[in-house]
């Protein structure tokens, strides 16, 4: 599965540099690590982005701190990308992010993130039947099973099949893990998720 361009907060940035280059095998990946990103360390990214490449690479961008200046020196570099160029940007925390970044990148808050499950369903494609199966398919699962579902399915909208999702999406999902918090029914609130995507054949 190829992963797309993202922001990932996990609390052990080294961990996850690693646990995505075992998951991105057999692809490009360039890593800078940093405890504090700084414009030099953004000219360096910039550069090795606009070194041509046939195949996707992989540049991730890992720190426990980012200056604002070199985040800005980026964004341009974000938002457009050379060729085969995906970005991963690895933080402890959103809030060393700046806005117009995270506006850029879907945000995965995900601890577990290297093992979010796959998921075969193509959100972009999705009709009645196929969430009629895919409830059915998790018909008995637990609250903490519904949890990594809905994560999985946001993963799997905004990484796997790039979707830019409207506001009512945005809400659905921050909606659904406030509900399962609340102990609602698993099932009702994954069709609630699944049917904001589904469309008529």
């Amino acid at each position: 599965m190829q992963v797309r361009s993202h922001i990932l907060i996990a609390s052990d940035i080294e961990e996850a540099v690693e646990n995505f280059k075992e998951q991105l095998h057999g692809f490009r990946v360039v890593a800078f690590v940093e405890e504090n990103f700084k414009i030099e360390h953004a000219k360096l990214v910039t550069a090795e982005a606009y070194i041509s490449e046939m195949q996707t690479k992989y540049i991730i961008i890992a720190a426990k701190e980012f200056t604002a200046v070199a985040q800005n020196s980026l964004l341009k570099l974000l938002e457009e990308p050379p060729r085969n160029i995906e970005f991963i940007i690895i933080s402890p925390t959103k809030s060393n992010l700046l806005t117009t970044v995270r506006s850029r990148l879907p945000v995965i808050k995900s601890e577990t993130h290297a093992h979010i499950q796959e998921l075969t369903i193509n959100l972009a494609k999705m009709d009645y039947k196929e969430v009629f199966d895919f409830l059915k398919q998790n018909a008995r699962i637990s609250k903490n099973e519904a949890k990594a579902l809905v994560e999985a399915l946001f993963y799997r909208a905004t990484v796997v099949d790039r979707l830019i999702l409207n506001e009512n999406q945005l809400e659905i999902f921050d909606k659904a893990y406030r509900l399962l918090d609340l102990n609602a029914r698993a099932q009702s609130v994954l069709a609630m998720l699944v049917m904001s995507f589904a469309r008529e054949r």
